[in-house]
């Protein structure tokens, strides 16, 4: 029905919006579908103040040159609530009204699965740069990422769990009305019972978005017998469940996702997450290079070290704009210029972006690292191992 309805009103919008097939001939815009409000804030704001960085940069030094004509860029950012529906109809803003060359984000999947849906019916490019379910890009040509998949994501943590606290048994809580939490929850259970036997997921709990209350599955997993607990949530409800896992005698490892990796994780956990380790896409302690020069940059402006969401967002812009000089030249003619730009996005080969270096072919997902990062005890996300494919 959800698809139905999205073509429906795609047809609709597509049929009624008075969007000429051309668009300015000294400007390329680029559409931004983030959630500036609803449950992850945090994540919209760094990705937008990572955008406006790298705009300043680009026009500052006269613009993006493609061929033999220099272009301004005009970053369009709109809320997507953190809601699917409202990723959706942010798309079809984005594309029908706005006139977007191509669209980054959304970040989360909840949103990036439906959002990549209609990108792609409309034959626009997007690029999320923090989504990890597969579906996001799955049999969508128009549709990119800049991070690694859960697939790959769930064996990390797994093995990372197996072979550095020498874990025989482990448990997993998790959001079940969520894709995110929901895929990755059951890519570590099969790839930890794979390691250690089935059954060795001796607890695989879950509830459902907004809940509170955590006390029955923790009470479950606590006496379950696991050496670790996984919990693949966001940044804002990592600190209820590791304060209710130590409410309830929980005093053993507890490991995370990407997902945990916003800059608001420590002022939410504080003290109780120290020690943990996650998954991610970069480590900002002991950064260099490239990587360092984003988050001098990022934190002079803004007073806080940028988190993944900040560097896959500032990845993703470049791998856009990479696509675009690629092209050798723009028509002026929407259709024609967004499939250029999909097709080129396609052959990127060897990208150096400062969460590592990225290899594009179709199908939409770079072939790139993990990093493991373990939360030290100044609250700071130091690298811990890198694991690549």
């Amino acid at each position: 029905m959800r698809k139905v309805a999205i073509f429906t009103m795609l047809v609709f919008l597509s049929a009624f919006a008075v969007a000429p097939m051309a668009w300015s001939a000294d400007t390329i815009k680029v559409g931004f579908n983030i959630p500036l409000t609803g449950d992850i804030p945090k994540v919209g704001e760094c990705s937008k103040y990572a955008a406006e960085i790298r705009i300043a940069e680009i026009n500052g030094a006269g613009g993006l040159k493609v061929g033999d004509k220099t272009y301004k860029l005009q970053f369009i950012y709109e809320d997507n609530e953190s809601k699917a529906e409202s990723a959706t109809s942010t798309a079809l803003k984005l594309i029908t009204q706005d006139q977007v060359l191509a669209i980054i984000g959304p970040q989360s999947s909840k949103q990036a699965i439906p959002a990549g849906e209609v990108c792609n019916a409309s034959k626009t490019p997007m690029i999320s740069p923090w989504s990890t379910n597969p579906k996001t890009t799955e049999n969508r040509p128009y549709v990119f990422r800049a991070c690694f998949l859960d697939p790959f994501q769930g064996p990390v943590v797994a093995k990372f769990a197996s072979e550095e606290f020498q874990a025989k048994k482990a448990a997993v809580l998790y959001d079940i009305a969520s894709d995110y939490p929901k895929g990755l929850a059951e890519f570590f259970k099969e790839a930890f019972e794979k390691m250690n036997g089935p059954g060795s997921v001796v607890a695989f709990e879950t509830f459902t978005t907004k809940d509170k209350d955590f006390s029955a599955q923790l009470t479950k997993i606590t006496k379950s017998g696991a050496d670790v607990l996984f919990t693949p949530q966001y940044y804002d409800e990592v600190p209820l469940i590791v304060k209710q896992a130590r409410e309830l005698g929980w005093n053993k490892p507890i490991l995370g996702s990407d997902s945990w990796g916003s800059a608001e994780l420590m002022n939410l956990c504080g003290d109780g997450c120290k020690g943990y380790y996650f998954s991610t896409h970069y480590a900002a302690a002991g950064a260099k290079g490239a990587t360092k020069d984003f988050i001098d940059k990022y934190t002079k402006k803004y007073n806080y070290v940028p988190d993944d969401v900040a560097a896959l967002t500032w990845d993703a812009i470049n791998l856009l704009c990479e696509a675009i000089k690629n092209t050798g030249g723009l028509t002026g003619n929407i259709d024609k210029d967004r499939d250029a730009v999909k097709d080129k996005l396609t052959q990127i080969k060897d990208f150096d972006g400062i969460t590592g270096k990225m290899t594009f072919s179709p199908g939409g997902n770079p072939t790139k690292c993990a990093v493991i990062v373990k939360i030290s005890d100044k609250g700071e996300f130091e690298f811990f191992k890198s694991v690549c494919p």
